[in-house]
């Protein structure tokens, strides 16, 4: 049966270079879906909504919707806000129904990795105990490609794409003198290795990191440092690649070594300075030149090095999000799977229920850890390299990139 009424599509936490790429999905299916009456977009995600900043995203023009696809960041702005249970505390609860009632929505699109799947699911079980119809779709993104049950996360392949490049770049830049040095880049990912590990497809077209280190694998910063040395006794130098997610063995995040750690509204400890502590060790114990590269924002922003199959996967969640919903489905995240059996990579969409996705964490293999936790094996090649396919044609204007540039209409 065919639900009539509005949308809100909002973004939540750390963007992606393809996050406004599922925002395209969702955004022009459901301007041209009869049953959403209007389509609204949450200005900085819950927030938005919680506040009533509400874009008209029917006032948009076309031409600058579509450039969402090779738009970094999240164009409706992104919050880190988490919600109470509603048990404890059902305040923000009753006013996002407040809200919805106000505007007519009647369905509700969430775009964002583990936490953002936990208020999705929090929200659709209130609306539910409070009769209130609308059918609540988790649309999913985050570069460290760590939400459970699908293969992949929309926002990966591109982060590892750019990770890839920039080591096979580094490594050429890294060995241009007769002088041996020390080389340690610092990729994104606290608990799982996924982005770390994308260092190996530099390493299988033969300019990659000479170590790498993942989360999941333990970590001792005194045997670092003694195959750093034999390396560039070996070798003349170093070049490696590190989680900032790498703790030492007292469970200690490297990144806390510069000092507290903060965190943020959901408990994470705010991460970054790992390939910095390890410089600094490698320099003082060893007396070499150093250098240490954090990666940082560009992981996750670095649109003009995105994958098209990540964009047009990104695309096909946020239509398929609305197609869903309009079907009837409600509590799910839609995300994508392999096809069992096939030769040759064939993604599929299914749906997922959001008790299961959230709050969850996927892993990196440990099967496909090698060499005392400082190696990834070639079993993850047939993984990643069809998920950082294709060269998108990135729109430029007068030698720079061309972003979307919506109006930002505020709904009344």
């Amino acid at each position: 049966m065919q639900l009539k009424g509005a949308c809100i599509f909002g973004q939540s936490g750390g963007p992606t270079s393809v996050i406004n790429a599922s925002a395209y999905g969702v955004l022009s299916e459901a301007l041209k879906t009869d049953c959403i009456t209007r389509v609204l977009g949450a200005s900085h995600g819950i927030k938005g909504v919680l506040g009533d900043r509400l874009y008209d995203m029917g006032l948009e023009e076309p031409g600058e919707l579509a450039l969402l696809q090779h738009t970094p960041s999240s164009a409706l702005g992104s919050c880190r806000y988490k919600l109470k249970d509603a048990q404890v505390d059902d305040s923000d609860y009753r006013r996002i129904l407040e809200v919805f009632r106000k505007h007519d929505v009647r369905y509700f699109f969430y775009n964002g990795g583990n936490d953002s799947m936990d208020t999705c699911n929090k929200i659709s079980k209130y609306l539910i105990s409070q009769n209130y119809e609308c059918r609540v779709i988790g649309v999913p993104k985050t570069i460290d490609n760590d939400l459970c049950g699908i293969d992949h996360c929309p926002g990966y392949g591109s982060a590892a794409k750019y990770i890839a490049t920039s080591c096979m770049e580094v490594y050429h830049d890294a060995h241009v003198y007769d002088t041996g040095s020390v080389t340690i880049i610092e990729a994104m990912g606290r608990n799982a290795g996924w982005l770390t590990a994308a260092g190996h497809i530099a390493v299988h077209f033969g300019a990659g990191p000479d170590l790498i280190y993942l989360p999941e694998a333990p970590f001792d910063l005194d045997e670092c440092i003694g195959r750093i040395k034999s390396c560039c006794d070996a070798k003349g130098g170093c070049m490696i690649l590190l989680s900032e997610g790498v703790k030492d063995k007292d469970g200690v995040f490297l990144a806390e070594y510069a000092g507290e750690g903060k965190t943020d509204a959901f408990g994470h400890k705010q991460m970054g300075g790992a390939a910095a502590a390890v410089a600094a060790r490698v320099k003082e114990k060893l007396g070499v030149k150093t250098r240490a590269i954090e990666l940082s924002l560009l992981q996750r922003c670095a649109a003009h090095c995105a994958s098209q199959t990540d964009i047009d996967e990104a695309v096909l969640l946020g239509r398929e999000a609305v197609r869903e919903a309009v079907a009837g489905q409600s509590d799910k995240m839609v995300g994508i799977v392999r096809r069992p059996g096939a030769a040759q990579y064939q993604p599929e969409v299914q749906l997922f229920d959001l008790t299961a996705t959230a709050n969850a964490e996927k892993k990196f293999p440990l099967e496909w850890i090698t060499d005392g936790g400082t190696a990834v094996s070639d079993q993850f090649l047939p993984y990643v390299l069809p998920l950082i396919a294709g060269e998108p044609a990135f729109p430029w204007e007068n030698g720079v990139p061309r972003f979307a540039r919506l109006k930002k209409i505020l709904a009344e």
